[in-house]
């Protein structure tokens, strides 16, 4: 399977006073505001690092469903936020906490499918950082 997927991000101005605006192709992201603020303050829009932490978490969450179908199990529930962390000009982190409802499957057998699941995920495949995980089993 091979596909191309789109976004566009527009700037204006300096990088402290400009502003600018980001799209996706699905335009679930439509013009979304983009600037300093929202980067490295706590500004209204959204900022490159959230967009990885959604991707990641996204493509990790999604992989893993499908190795638990491939072990026979069917997830209730996955939930995984992604943290993260920019330091001095760098990514230099990214922690995916999982907390997953599967039915008839073991603590270990879900966090050893977690682990592959953060190994093979093509967003991890992609980074550049350390990635770390914690898989919570829940009842």
């Amino acid at each position: 399977m091979k596909f191309t997927r789109k976004a566009n991000a527009n700037w204006k101005g300096t990088g402290m006073e400009g502003t600018g605006k980001i799209s996706t192709q699905s335009t679930t992201l439509d013009n979304a505001q983009l600037s300093f603020k929202t980067r490295f303050a706590d500004g209204v829009g959204t900022n490159p690092e959230e967009l990885i932490a959604a991707a990641h978490s996204g493509c990790f969450t999604m992989q893993l469903s499908f190795l638990l179908n491939e072990g026979g199990f069917t997830a209730d529930d996955l939930n995984t936020e992604a943290t993260v962390t920019f330091e001095d000009g760098t990514i230099t982190l990214i922690h995916l906490d999982l907390k997953g409802k599967v039915p008839n499957i073991n603590a270990e057998e879900f966090e050893k499918t977690a682990a592959k699941a953060k190994e093979i995920c093509p967003i991890s495949k992609l980074l550049n950082t350390t990635i770390t995980l914690s898989a919570t089993l829940v009842s």
